[in-house]
């Protein structure tokens, strides 16, 4: 299988070639377009149980869908995006876990699984989901975000605002806190920040969502 993710940053899409006996899986209403021949399973996300924790704790759909490239037929091309305009990247997993916020999911290959792990208080309060999504396995997971990508390595602690973490490697805490003293925290503009901690990696997306809303509920 061959894929590429097109259109970077502004306004990605995840295209990919298919060869006979390949498959890629996706979030339910992922798929922009395809080839009329490729075969589409759909089935719970994790199961019933499991699917209705992650989409109505982890922000993800009920249901995901596998496109697959039946064997004996000519290769098929399949394009895949995202609800919001922003970065798609790919991450490639061998064997460890890798948390991603809610709704930064968007499509895997290989033997990736997902669950829903508890994120803690700190990160419901911030707007950030009581609960994360734990891919994990060997193969190629698809993710993005509103505007965007880049990383940055932690080694002891790290601010984040609000809406901007996308993910994290398992390694690291997220812990609720103020960006400085009580005064300038709150009417510096700030208020309450995610406080990384340990030692890893974040993603981090350039752009807020939230802010955006606010901004144009205010114009409008």
């Amino acid at each position: 299988m061959d894929v590429e993710i097109k259109h970077k940053p502004g306004f990605a899409v995840i295209h990919a070639n298919l060869l006979p006996g390949d498959s890629i899986t996706a979030e339910s209403d992922a798929m922009a377009s395809m080839s009329t021949h490729l075969k589409v399973k759909t089935r719970f996300n994790g199961g019933l149980f499991k699917g209705l924790i992650k989409k109505y704790f982890g922000s993800e759909s009920l249901f995901i869908n596998e496109f697959i490239c039946p064997v004996g037929q000519k290769p098929g091309d399949i394009t895949l995006t995202q609800p919001t305009p922003g970065d798609i990247e790919e991450m490639d997993l061998n064997g460890e876990t890798f948390f991603l916020q809610p709704g930064a999911y968007i499509a895997h290959s290989g033997n990736v699984k997902l669950g829903v792990k508890w994120a803690g208080i700190a990160s419901g309060i911030n707007k950030e989901g009581f609960f994360k999504l734990a891919v994990s396995g060997r193969g190629k997971v698809y993710y993005g975000a509103y505007g965007c990508l880049f990383k940055k390595k932690v080694s002891g602690e790290f601010i984040v605002d609000t809406g901007h973490l996308v993910g994290y490697t398992s390694g690291l805490k997220l812990k609720l806190g103020l960006a400085g003293g009580i005064f300038s925290s709150f009417f510096g503009g700030e208020g309450l920040v995610t406080k990384v901690k340990g030692e890893g990696e974040i993603i981090l997306q350039s752009r807020n969502l939230e802010a955006l809303g606010s901004l144009t509920s205010k114009l409008f």
